[in-house]
C-alpha cells in the first residue's frame, strides 16, 4: 500500500500550473500571489523554488518586490513549448538532427503535417 506523500507528481506538472497561473494574470506576481491562485496546497516555500528553477531556465524574470521578487513569464506558452523543442533538439549535438526531425515529421496527424507544410512555404 502506498501513502498518497509517496506519490510523485509528473515531471513538470507543479512548473505547468505555476506557468498557468502567471499566463493567467498578465502581470508579475509573488510567490504568495502565485500560491494563492493555484488550485492546491503547495506550500509558499515550494512555489518559491519553483519560481526560482524556472528563473534560472530563463522561463520567468523577476523585478524586486518588498522583499522578494515579482515574477513574469518571458514567453507565452507557444513559445515556451517551441523552446523546450529547440531544446530536445539541441541536446546531444551528436544526434542525427535529419532523423530526429524525419520521425517527428513521420509522426504528426495529417492536418498538423499540413499546417507545417503551409508555415515552411511561407518563410519561403
Amino acid at each position: 500500500m502506498t501513502d498518497a506523500k509517496d506519490e510523485r507528481r509528473p515531471a513538470g506538472e507543479l512548473e505547468a500550473a505555476v506557468m498557468a497561473a502567471l499566463w493567467a494574470v498578465g502581470v508579475p506576481l509573488t510567490p504568495g500571489e502565485v500560491q494563492a491562485g493555484l488550485a492546491s496546497d503547495l506550500a509558499r516555500t515550494t512555489v518559491t523554488t519553483i519560481l526560482s528553477r524556472l528563473y534560472d531556465k530563463g522561463v520567468v524574470d523577476r523585478r524586486p518586490q518588498g522583499r522578494g521578487f515579482a515574477y513574469h513569464p518571458i514567453q507565452d506558452a507557444p513559445g515556451l513549448t517551441a523552446r523546450r523543442m529547440h531544446t530536445e533538439l539541441d541536446r546531444d549535438r551528436d544526434s542525427d538532427r535529419e532523423t530526429v526531425l524525419a520521425r517527428f515529421v513521420a509522426q504528426l496527424t495529417p492536418d498538423d503535417e499540413q499546417l507545417l507544410r503551409q508555415l515552411l512555404e511561407a518563410d519561403e
